[in-house]
């Protein structure tokens, strides 16, 4: 017999506003799942910054503070210094994590903060049109660059995990995606393994999920988790990047 549909403790029970085939919806099951199964739902704090995860809070039935563009990692810094027994992580894009905010999260990890990241990695700025992130890959066209990313003009995509490996502060890293049953589960382990290790008090950890963005691909949902398997993922390879013992 199947079990029955249940959700959440964590999530509130509410329309998502999140366009069709977008994986935002999926990892909020997801950190919802997890925070349930740690038992954990009335000592968290999510900070969540500018762009498509803003409304955050509106899915989450838990405590959640919204940050200036790029900035969440330093209001984590705060929340978890003035309350260390609070679970505490960042919600964060990667027009925000990877672009405006790549000095907040990287002197983060550098100090070894106690708090978990989760890094929506979907190639584009989603909320204001779709214009190239760091993140955008080699001939790739985007609302900024119709002629394709070009590694002579626009650079290369950015990989923040194998950046930040290099930092002795960061103690677990592991990049997923949602392109099938199998890797959202790995998806889920993957953040329990992240707060688990805050909870431990081992120091910085963050799981970059990649996810997929239908509207600004100019895909069906279908075609985009396709995309994901078949060309992302060769760009972004899945795994775990960093995991230190003890």
């Amino acid at each position: 017999m199947n079990k029955k549909f249940t959700k959440p403790k964590s999530m509130k029970d509410v329309t998502t506003h999140y366009c069709s085939g977008c994986g935002h919806g999926i990892i909020h099951r997801l950190i919802c799942e997890v925070i349930d199964e740690l038992d954990v739902r009335e000592n968290t704090v999510a900070i969540a910054p500018v762009g498509c995860a803003v409304l955050a809070y509106d899915y989450w039935d838990f405590d959640t503070m919204e940050a200036a563009h790029g900035r969440t990692p330093a209001v984590a810094t705060a929340v978890k210094r003035v309350l260390p027994d609070r679970l505490v992580f960042t919600y964060q894009g990667d027009g925000d994590l990877a672009a405006i905010g790549t000095a907040e999260i990287i002197h983060a990890g550098n100090r070894g903060e106690n708090f978990s990241v989760i890094f929506v990695n979907n190639g584009v700025y989603g909320m204001t049109g779709g214009q190239m992130a760091p993140t955008t890959l080699l001939g790739q066209t985007t609302a900024t660059s119709q002629f394709t990313r070009r590694a002579e003009k626009e650079g290369f995509p950015l990989k923040i995990l194998e950046m930040m490996a290099i930092l002795p502060g960061v103690v677990y890293l592991e990049r997923t995606s949602l392109y099938s049953i199998k890797e959202i589960l790995q998806t889920k382990k993957a953040i329990k393994k992240a707060f688990q290790s805050q909870l431990d008090k081992k120091g910085f950890s963050m799981v970059e999920v990649i996810s997929p963005c239908p509207t600004y691909w100019g895909l069906s949902p279908v075609k985009a988790m396709e995309r994901i398997e078949k060309e992302v993922v060769k760009e972004y390879p899945l795994g775990v990047v960093k995991e230190l013992a003890g």
